[in-house]
């Protein structure tokens, strides 16, 4: 490994569809690689069409390193829970099922409780109508999704789902986080 990839961290997100949390995070100055997968479940390898039944138990995740020097753990779940709605158990918009339920996988005790003292902020602030549901919960497996899935929005930014899903959380993402951006 160089030197940079050794001060790199890792973070692992879950946000509903796994390419609209990809697609903001590509843009987030700090985060050097963002990979699309599946983790949070029950059986090895589990690929795409698994998934989508909900019955593996995964959620479609995001792995991103980032260099902490240039973005914070803590800046990175505030950015997360302003781009999708935490407040929705196993739902993102049309997506319906524990596949697409909002959590934050974390790999240490800091970074779960980073992610509960974020999660306690914005639920005694009036961000949200409703109580956040994010789960936090241990990491144990990250899958690799699919090539197909990697770099979606980037390679599809004219498909509808891009324009009306994706484009949307993007906005937010520059109205809220502009001295975050690339």
């Amino acid at each position: 490994m160089n030197k940079l990839t050794d001060e790199l961290e890792i973070a692992v997100l879950a946000g509903g569809c796994f390419w609209c949390t990809e697609a903001v995070f590509q843009r987030v100055r700090g985060v050097e690689e963002v990979i699309s997968g599946y983790t949070g479940g029950h059986i090895k390898n589990p690929g795409y069409r698994e998934i989508i039944t909900g019955r593996t138990g995964h959620a479609e995740a995001i792995m991103l390193k980032f260099n902490p020097q240039s973005i914070t753990f803590k800046e990175i779940i505030e950015i997360f829970l302003t781009t999708h709605d935490p407040t929705t158990l196993n739902r993102q918009g049309a997506d319906v099922g524990t596949q697409y339920r909002s959590a934050i996988f974390y790999i240490n005790d800091t970074q779960k409780e980073k992610a509960l003292e974020v999660i306690a902020n914005f639920n005694t602030q009036p961000f949200y109508e409703n109580p956040i549901v994010t789960e936090v919960t241990k990491l144990d497996v990250f899958y690799n999704a699919e090539d197909f899935h990697q770099d979606y929005y980037n390679q599809n930014t004219q498909q509808g789902y891009c324009q009306f899903v994706i484009n949307p959380k993007l906005n937010k993402l520059r109205a809220n986080f502009a001295d975050k951006l690339k």
